[in-house]
């Protein structure tokens, strides 16, 4: 799939960024656990949080590809702030832009799309991953205000300082055990509102996680995102366009460690000769750099379906499946190739080991895409 001149330029300058601004500091950050607000407010100043927000709320309203493409370069030099970028647009902002009120949009969309603050999607509990509908967090109408009582867990941007609040799925009723799922807005500094970032990460150290709690928390009824009763199709709308921004992140990553065991395959020299031109390891790399191409082609093909308004969510679950999956297999034959300097901080393919590890679980595990893969294919009736 050839791309345009504008998808080529926003490669380009993503690239420039991350290697300019990202790659001096990712393994300090790493090492700290660190997240930093100085990194996101540049990737602000230069457009990244707006590209898929409508123009008439400060955004720059470019396509899906663009973005996922701008995700995939982040990804390349560094998975913390990929998923700053990531979980921000696909699950911070998207679904205020998509079922917001025009008072809503107008109130959270033109900061949120600079940087300079961050939202954050609460979904998962301890008691609820892939099984979302076992949600415990609750709310209650009372006069004029919801009052949410619960707790989510492993929320992207959720407790930075620069966060200003997360759209959360809560249960609104529970007549004879059937549930109905509705979200809403919390602003960061509502009473009864706590934010604890979570530390001792294997992967992603430098992205902001936390776990959020209410307690009788009081929000306006305005609050509402869409419909009572929709927070069930908003949640999986949301999580189908977020796949293709995880399957970014997944492709990005691959591309990332193969240039990594390419260069070292290259450089490195035993029994006299670069390891790169015995077969075994010229092989392991014609393999990675196969699996990358077929993985770009099949998250571009999701992201065009998305971008041109096409069905697109079987897509969205292959493309995140064997982005994620082959990350997995490319990281680990990229340590193979680098030897025990692999296995060592000092270099950065450590990093993406760790790293790459979040893909199979984070936004729908393996195993809940080939779930959904399977019943878009008609294995259930």
């Amino acid at each position: 799939m050839y791309l345009s001149e504008e998808h080529e330029l926003i490669r380009k300058s993503v690239r420039d960024f991350a290697e300019r601004e990202i790659q001096p500091v990712a393994k300090e950050l790493d090492e700290k656990g660190e997240f930093s607000i100085d990194l996101t407010r540049k990737m602000g100043e230069i457009g990244l949080f707006g590209l898929r927000t409508p123009k008439e709320y400060g955004g720059l309203d470019m396509d899906y590809l663009a973005y996922v493409i701008a995700v995939e370069e982040l990804a390349r030099v560094d998975s913390s702030q990929a998923a700053t970028l990531a979980a921000h647009i696909s699950l911070g902002i998207g679904p205020i832009m998509y079922y917001g009120t025009e008072e809503q949009k107008k109130k959270y969309l033109p900061l949120l799309s600079t940087g300079e603050a961050l939202w954050a999607f609460g979904l998962t509990e301890p008691d609820a991953g892939s099984d979302s509908r076992n949600t415990k967090s609750s709310a209650y109408p009372e006069d004029g205000y919801w009052v949410i009582n619960g707790s989510k867990i492993f929320i992207t941007n959720g407790a930075s300082s620069i966060n200003i609040g997360a759209t959360v799925q809560v249960v609104t009723s529970d007549q004879d055990g059937k549930k109905e799922f509705s979200t809403i807005l919390v602003d960061a500094d509502t009473p009864g509102f706590k934010r604890v970032p979570m530390h001792g990460k294997m992967m992603w150290r430098a992205s902001d996680t936390a776990q959020l709690f209410f307690d009788d928390c009081r929000v306006p009824e305005s609050n509402l995102l869409g419909k009572r009763g929709e927070g069930s199709k908003i949640m999986l709308n949301t999580l189908d366009s977020g796949r293709l921004a995880i399957a970014a992140m997944g492709l990005g990553l691959s591309q990332g460690a193969f240039e990594m065991a390419l260069k070292y395959a290259k450089e490195r020299k035993q029994f006299g000769k670069p390891i790169a031109q015995f077969q075994i390891s010229a092989f392991k790399l014609a393999d990675m750099a196969t699996k990358i191409e077929l993985a770009r082609n099949l998250l571009y093909k999701g992201a065009w379906l998305r971008s041109n308004n096409q069905p697109f969510a079987k897509e969205a679950a292959m493309a995140k499946l064997y982005c994620s999956e082959i990350a997995r297999e490319i990281a680990d034959e990229a340590v193979q190739l680098h030897g025990g300097y692999g296995l060592m901080k000092d270099y950065d393919i450590e990093r993406f080991y760790r790293d790459q590890r979040l893909l199979q679980i984070g936004e729908g595990t393996s195993e809940i895409q080939r779930l959904v893969i399977s019943r878009y294919i008609g294995c259930y009736d």
